[in-house]
Formats: structure tokens, C-alpha cells, sequence
């Protein structure tokens, strides 16, 4: 487990004074070019194959207006003529494979990026995607990285022609007239200012239009999904969300004006610049002509050689606006990428075959206040330099609301040992808040306990490589959750290699496979987003068949079948009964005939296991399980065959 002290500070908005692009951002860019490397040298070789190629023709108008019209040389005029085609025809010919391979090198090093991107964020603990809004997070993935595309394909391909075009163009006007190549070069800290200021200016507000976008992205990932776009219905809030989403995209909009504002400014300047050294130059030149210090092929020549000049200085003196936008890009994707692992495998991490199922929790504390913060609870945030990190810190996840709810309490759990043995069912019961879906997921390893280990067949689970965890443990949580993919896609997602025919088994022993060949297409049938074509019932028994499919030697189970009809709930139940054979069990249970049928019940109240036992033992106790069993599983089952009965009573008399 890596400490890095609170990496979700660094997640924030940057303040205004934010750190200034380094050279070890840029080194860190550079190197992702270096696999290119190759690919970029051909390119370099091509533009400055293409600038030589483009210095002809100034040539061919001075030897035109020198010597084949005074001459009257129509051959010569012929052959001008002809090279004014071949060489812009050569020129579009090597520039379309510059562009293939700059196209080529950028896509590589944008596919790179993308990749190692997604591979970091797959790595990263559950505590990370419960204080993410997923639409920041597509944000990075899209704009920033578009934009860092920008800035391999775009920028670096401009200095390099740049350069060398100024090279190529500087040696021939030397050669022609040096006086005058001195006299056009004096405008050059006119360029180089207007472009230092601009370049401050624009990053500032690159950042700040990528902040903004992220946060619209973020409305709209929350709000064009199907549970948002149900739960804005319902509340009928639309107008507010519109509100909002004008905000948003104002501010997208305003910061995007002022972009454009500030990038005109800078190439208004820039071309009064260019416009007084041109001036200059045409009143030097056309003195040292009428002086007859030079011929007029040779002025002609040079004031076209002028634009060839000032448009790569021009662009060099953008260059570093340009790098100051593009590289933003590259800081904020780096940001994600420089977060620690929270959750990683040991250097010797043991990979276990099979595993019985026995289950320890031995002096097991955990909270969701993260890592060593904990032991000094919120002074020790605003120690750490974070004043502001618990408003930013609990969100998104039920049992860190709670703590936002209880100020004096740190823990989730506290002190917490149990054991269970293979085989057993085991089931956890608690008020709400108590830490049972804590323990469900320090099982699989979502979380790391601060304090205390957990064993699974007597290796601490920090021993056990995660592939081993995700293989031989099964959860199945309270929010059942599919892909907006196929029935089977859903189920083969446990067992990639399954057959058709452990995928049937699986669906009968779950009871959903007469449910699944009923719909049109059968196992391919697609269940839309988060499977709302499916009901809740459908859904928690695909959950239970891809479990089975998974077939794990340790089970953990939250048990949700309150809010179901009572035919699912006993298809349901029929599925956990088979499923809970030969297997270690730990079940959140909300009914009381899995109460009745565990071998061992944990009573959990404010993180802490207050009581366990069987049914029987902790009803006799008269403790916090006995009115649990009083006020909740009894009311609950009384509730149930109240419904039933209403159901066969309406049936008879249908």
C-alpha cells in the first residue's frame, strides 16, 4: 500500500498562481516521443527536403526579370515556367507524406498515453471512483488528451518547419544582400514580447476552459444516463438541470470568447510588427535600386523571400503559445497518471490455486477517511496542509455519508475479529451505518483496513495477489450492475471461456433461464443502459448466475430482495439456497430464513461486532439482535406473507 498523504488534494483546482509548465514536464512529454523517434527523424529530413525545394521559386522571378525578358530568351522562360509547377507539385507530393508521418507518430504517442491511462485508473482503489464524477474523468480522456494530440501533431511538426524554413531562407537572403537580411531581422524582439505576454495570458485560460468543460461534461455524464434522467423526472426538476447546464456552457462559451479575443490581440500586434519591418525593407531596398546597388530581380526576389522569413518568426513566436495550451493538456493528464496506487500487489505476491474459504478478521479497523490521516483524525488533515479536505473528501458512497452525519466518529469499523470456517454461512446484521458493507468490501480487497489484517486461509490478503482475490472471491452487491451489452456478454463476463452450456446451467440454477429465453433474442438480447429493460428481479438473478458462472470458493452477498415482488424474491432465494452449498458465505441479510439458516450471525453496531452466535442464542442474549429480530426481521417476514396472502386471495378471486 502506497502513502503518498491525501492524493485527493491534488485532484482540486489548481489556485491562479499555479506552477508554471517546467522543463521536467517537458522532458516527461519529449520522452513520450522516443519510441518515434525514427519516424520523427524521416520527418524532420522530409520538411527540410520541402524548405530547400520551396526557396526556388524567388529564384526563377529574379532570373525572369534579370535576364529571360531583357534577353528575350524564350527557352529559358519556358523552362521558369515549367519548374513554377513541378516545384509546388513536388512540394504537395513530399508534404502529404510528411503529414502521414507526423499523423502517424502523433496517433502512436496519443495511443500510448490513452492506454497507460486507462491501465493507471484500472488500477486505482475503489476509494478513487467514489470521489470522481465520471464525467471529469471521460473529460481527461477526450478533450485534454485531443488536446495533447495538438501538441505532438500540431506544435511540434510547426517548430520543426519553422526552423528550418527560417534556416534555409536566412543562408539565401545572406547570400543575396546581407544588409538587408540585418535590416528585416531587427523587428524580432517586436515578435518576442507580444508573444511572451500572450503565452501567460492564454495558459491560464486554457486551464481554466478545460476546468470548465470538465465540469459540463460532468453534468451531463450524471444527467443524460438512465438513473439520472429517471430521478431528474421524477423530482421534476428539468428546469433546474437546464439552469444549470446554461451555466455551465456560459462559462464554456465566455472563456472560449476570451480565447479568441486574446489570440487576435496577439496576431494584431504581431502583424504591426511584421508590417513596419516589411516597410522598412521596401525603403531600403528600393533606395539601393535606384542608387543601382541592386537590380530589381534582386529586390523582387528578396521582398519574397520577406514573407518567407517573418511567417516562421511569426510562427516561432507563437510556438510558445501554442506549447503553453498544448502542454496544459499534458499536466492534467499527467495528474491522474502521478496518483499513487492505493491497492498493489506485494514484489513476491502469492498466487493461490485453490482456496477453502476460511475467512479472519483479526483487529480489523478501517475508515474512509483515508490512510494516515486516520490516526489523527481532522487535525491531522489540516496538518497535513489541507484545511479544506473534508469538504472535498466524503462523497458519493453511503457508508462515508454517514460519517460526514456522525462528525465524532472516525471509524467504519473498529476493532472488528471474527472468524469463519469453509463452508459456513455467515450473516451480518446491524442497523444501518453499522459496517457490514465495509466488511464486504475489505473482503475482496476494494479497501485496506488501517489497522489490523485479514486472512484468507491463513495469508494475509496483502500476501495474496489480487487475481487470486477477484478468482476465488464472488460479490454480488446491493446495486446490481450490467453492461448495456447482451444477456450472454453479461453472464460470460465472470467466465470468458464458458460454454454454452455452463452458461444454461448456470441461468437454470439461478432460476432466470426461462426469463432470458423468453426475451426476443434470447441470451443475445440487449439489456440497455444499466439494464433497464430487465426488471429488478431479472437483474439480481443474472448477478447470481454470473456468480455461479464464477463459481468462487468464498461468497460475499448483499442481500437486497426487500423491494422485490414476492415470486421473485422466492425465485431468488431458491438461487441462494444452491448457491450458498459447499461454499464460505458472508451475506448483509434482510431475511429472516437467511438469518435462521447461518451458522453463525455477527451483530455489528457503530463499526464494532457487539454480539455472535446462532438465532436461537442471541434471541435468549435479549440484546441488540433480539430487538433487531423484533423490530425488523419479524416485522419484515409478517409483512411478506401479508402480501402473499392478498396475492392468493386476489388470484382466487380472479
Amino acid at each position: 500500500m502506497m502513502h503518498g498523504g491525501p492524493w485527493w488534494g491534488m485532484m482540486q483546482e489548481r489556485p491562479a498562481g499555479a506552477p508554471k509548465i517546467d522543463r521536467q514536464t517537458a522532458r516527461r512529454v519529449l520522452g513520450y516521443a522516443r519510441p518515434y523517434a525514427g519516424m520523427i527523424a524521416v520527418m524532420t529530413l522530409v520538411i527540410l527536403v520541402t524548405s530547400v525545394i520551396e526557396l526556388a521559386p524567388p529564384l526563377f522571378a529574379r532570373d525572369l526579370i534579370d535576364h529571360a525578358l531583357p534577353d528575350r530568351d524564350v527557352g529559358r522562360l519556358s523552362l521558369l515556367a515549367v519548374g513554377m509547377i513541378v516545384v509546388p507539385l513536388l512540394s504537395a507530393l513530399i508534404g502529404t507524406l510528411q503529414r502521414w508521418l507526423s499523423a502517424r507518430a502523433g496517433e502512436g504517442i496519443i495511443y500510448d498515453l490513452r492506454c497507460q491511462m486507462f491501465d493507471h485508473l484500472q488500477r486505482m482503489s475503489l476509494r478513487f471512483f467514489t470521489r470522481s464524477k465520471t464525467g471529469e474523468l471521460m473529460s481527461r480522456f477526450t478533450n485534454d488528451v485531443v488536446g495533447a494530440q495538438n501538441a505532438v501533431t500540431g506544435t511540434l511538426v510547426s517548430v520543426v518547419t519553422n526552423v528550418l524554413t527560417l534556416a534555409s531562407t536566412l543562408v539565401v537572403m545572406l547570400s543575396i544582400e546581407w544588409r538587408l537580411t540585418l535590416a528585416a531581422l531587427l523587428v524580432l524582439p517586436g515578435l518576442y514580447l507580444p508573444a511572451r505576454r500572450a503565452a501567460r495570458i492564454l495558459r491560464d485560460i486554457s486551464r481554466e476552459g478545460m476546468e470548465l468543460n470538465s465540469r459540463m461534461n460532468g453534468q451531463l455524464n450524471e444527467t443524460l444516463n438512465v438513473s439520472g434522467a429517471l430521478l431528474v423526472k421524477v423530482f421534476g426538476r428539468q428546469e433546474r438541470e437546464r439552469e444549470q447546464f446554461k451555466r455551465n456552457a456560459a462559462g464554456v462559451r465566455d472563456i472560449g470568447v476570451k480565447r479568441a479575443i486574446v489570440g487576435r490581440w496577439f496576431f494584431v500586434a504581431i502583424g504591426l510588427v511584421s508590417s513596419v519591418g516589411s516597410a522598412v525593407l521596401f525603403w531600403a531596398g528600393g533606395y539601393l535600386v535606384i542608387t543601382g546597388a541592386l537590380s530589381v530581380g534582386t529586390i523582387v526576389a528578396f521582398i519574397s523571400y520577406l514573407a518567407r522569413l517573418y511567417q516562421p518568426l511569426v510562427g516561432l513566436s507563437n510556438i510558445q503559445v501554442e506549447l503553453a495550451q498544448s502542454l496544459v493538456s499534458f499536466e492534467r493528464v499527467f495528474e491522474y497518471l502521478d496518483l499513487p496506487v492505493e491497492i498493489q500487489d506485494a514484489p513476491n505476491a502469492i498466487h493461490l490455486e485453490r482456496v477453502r474459504g476460511r475467512v479472519t478478521f483479526e483487529h480489523v479497523s478501517f475508515s474512509y477517511l483515508e490512510g494516515e490521516a486516520v490516526g489523527a483524525g481532522v487535525a491531522g488533515l489540516n496538518g497535513a496542509g489541507h484545511p479544506s479536505a473534508m469538504g472535498a473528501l466524503l462523497r458519493n458512497t453511503g457508508a462515508e455519508a454517514l460519517l460526514v452525519a456522525q462528525p465524532g466518529r472516525r471509524w467504519a469499523l473498529e476493532d472488528v475479529s471474527f472468524e469463519v470456517t469453509p463452508g459456513q454461512l455467515v450473516a451480518l446484521v446491524g442497523p444501518s451505518g453499522a459496517g457490514k458493507t465495509t466488511i464486504s468490501y475489505l473482503l475482496p480487497r476494494l479497501y485496506e483496513p488501517q489497522q489490523g489484517c485479514i486472512l484468507l486461509d491463513g495469508h494475509d490478503l496483502r500476501a495474496l495477489s489480487q487475481a487470486t482475490l477477484a478468482e476465488h472471491i464472488g460479490l454480488v452487491t446491493q446495486e446490481t450492475y450490467v453492461f448495456h451489452d447482451t444477456v450472454r456478454a453479461n453472464l460470460l463476463y465472470a467466465k470468458p471461456d464458458a460454454s454454452e452450456a455452463d452458461l444454461i446451467e448456470a441461468c437454470r440454477a439461478a432460476n432466470i433461464h426461462h426469463a432470458i429465453a423468453a426475451l426476443p433474442q434470447g441470451y443475445d438480447t440487449v439489456v440497455g443502459e444499466r439494464g433497464y429493460r430487465l426488471s429488478g428481479g431479472e437483474k439480481q438473478r443474472i448477478a447470481l448466475a454470473r456468480v455461479i458462472l464464477k463459481n468462487p470458493s468464498v461468497l460475499v452477498l448483499d442481500e437486497a430482495t426487500s423491494s422485490l415482488d414476492s415470486e421473485s424474491e422466492a425465485l431468488i432465494q431458491q438461487a441462494l439456497d444452491k448457491l450458498f452449498v459447499g461454499r464460505t458465505s458472508i451475506v448483509i441479510a434482510h431475511r429472516l430464513s437467511t438469518v435462521l439458516a447461518a451458522d453463525k450471525i455477527l451483530v455489528l453496531e457503530n463499526g464494532k461486532v457487539v454480539e455472535q452466535g446462532n438465532h436461537y442464542a442471541l434471541v435468549s442474549a435479549g440484546g441488540l439482535y433480539a430487538r433487531l429480530y423484533e423490530t425488523q426481521f419479524r416485522g419484515l417476514e409478517k409483512g411478506r406473507r401479508a402480501a402473499e396472502a392478498d396475492q392468493e386471495q386476489n388470484a382466487s378471486h380472479g
